[in-house]
């Protein structure tokens, strides 16, 4: 079994379930968002503006937000710790994979935030 300091879970199952529960939680945000748009044709901004002030839609794009970035990063950290192995790179795998690993995490950091930033007007 793949243990690594950058696993949040340290459990392929719980991997498995934040991957299916994501994944749920983004499916569910892009239909009703293409619904929305479906059901108002020639939306414009202040329909669009109106639909993101109001507070349970912030609500549901910070937990799409949040779903995106675990979704990121289990699939990230099992690419990582699938690919970037000694048999690959050598003895060197276990910097590189750690490397990649942080700048997946610090650029998936910054989204969460900008997200948030965009949302709540911050």
């Amino acid at each position: 079994m793949v243990t690594n300091v950058t696993n949040l879970s340290r459990s392929g199952l719980y991997d498995w379930m934040a991957q299916r529960v994501s994944a749920v939680v983004l499916a569910a945000y892009f239909i009703f968002l293409i619904g929305y748009v479906a059901a108002h044709p020639g939306i414009d901004y202040a329909q669009w503006h109106a639909l993101f002030s109001n507070s349970a839609m912030r609500i549901f794009s910070l937990l799409a937000l949040v779903a995106l970035g675990a979704h990121a990063w289990v699939g990230m950290w099992t690419i990582t710790t699938d690919y970037l192995t000694p048999m690959a790179f050598g003895k060197s795998a276990t910097a590189i994979r750690f490397l990649s690993q942080a700048v997946c995490g610090v650029i998936m950091f910054a989204y969460f935030v900008w997200g948030v930033q965009i949302l709540w007007g911050i």
